[in-house]
């Protein structure tokens, strides 16, 4: 996060600090049963979403472009798509244990951001393309549906396990019922993989319209990323053909839900920290004095 200019910085703090806050009154509301501090989360997380839009408005000014291009800039829209995701369903679902797992994960998609934070990047030729902006959106958005299939999947573990050792309190009122975050971890699954599906064929549209990408069909095949992805679609195609076919148990389900929520953060955030991946369509640093204006 050094690497930011002065006002994104200062942005970037208090959206963190924010969804702090968030997280505390989430762990607040556990203990309370909701009735004392629910009505707070929706508004902190309305502004900590408010002020990561602003990031986006400076970041498109400084690129002159729309900023889906850098890791940071998708880590942001990531998590204003889960926060608006989680802000529609509560309208829905006012559990206490829904909210405080939702917000819980943004902030730990945030503090993620942080970590791979970059100063502004001007775009790659490629990226202003159709097939790029498909597929930016399509894998955002099935992040989004892969985070909340993982949530769903985290209370539904929860609330068997409580009711298996028959404690009914620790259950009601505090998570949607066992069918509902079953339907929820289904919806989520299907949803990822559609849009995975979408963002794989518009990727490979990409690679095969594009002349400014440096990258041959070895380098594709073998890149970390797109690997991770395409391991992650197989396992949803498979795991949804067994619930077909054989009505795969809803615990297995969920377990596989969280493995694959693992190894798509890991594809987005962990093979550029760890790793190195050619899936970049970046085309430079912008000059820090013109970040800064």
């Amino acid at each position: 996060m050094s690497g930011l200019p002065l006002r994104e910085t200062v942005i970037f703090a208090l959206v963190v600090a924010i969804y702090l806050a968030a997280a505390v009154v989430g762990v607040l509301q556990l203990r309370s049963r909701g009735e004392k501090y629910r009505r707070f989360l929706l508004p902190l997380v309305s502004l900590a979403l408010t002020l990561e839009a602003v990031i986006l408005v400076f970041r498109a000014v400084t690129i002159k472009a729309v900023p889906l291009t850098g890791l940071f800039e998708s880590m942001i829209v990531l998590t204003i798509v889960f926060g608006l995701t989680y802000l529609f369903l509560s309208i829905a679902i006012q559990q206490v244990w829904f909210g405080s797992v939702m917000v819980w994960v943004i902030l730990s998609l945030v503090l993620l951001a942080g970590i791979v934070a970059e100063p502004a990047a001007q775009a790659h030729a490629a990226a202003s393309t159709p097939w790029a902006i498909i597929h930016a959106i399509a894998m955002i958005l099935g992040g989004a549906a892969a985070m909340l299939a993982m949530a769903s999947a985290v209370l539904y573990l929860f609330a068997r396990r409580r009711l298996k050792q028959k404690d009914l309190l620790g259950v009601l009122g505090k998570v949607p019922n066992v069918e509902k975050l079953e339907r929820m971890n289904l919806l989520g699954l299907k949803s990822c993989f559609v849009l995975i599906t979408f963002g794989l064929v518009s990727g490979m549209g990409l690679a095969a319209t594009s002349t400014s990408l440096d990258m041959t069909a070895h380098d594709w095949l073998t890149d970390p990323k797109i690997v991770l992805v395409a391991v992650v679609w197989l396992l949803l195609g498979t795991i949804l053909a067994l619930w077909r076919t054989v009505k795969l148990k809803e615990k297995t389900i969920a377990h596989v839900t969280i493995v694959a929520f693992a190894l798509i953060l890991f594809a987005v955030v962990g093979t550029s920290i760890f790793c190195g991946t050619g899936h970049d369509f970046t085309g430079g640093d912008i000059e820090t004095s013109e970040q800064v204006r």
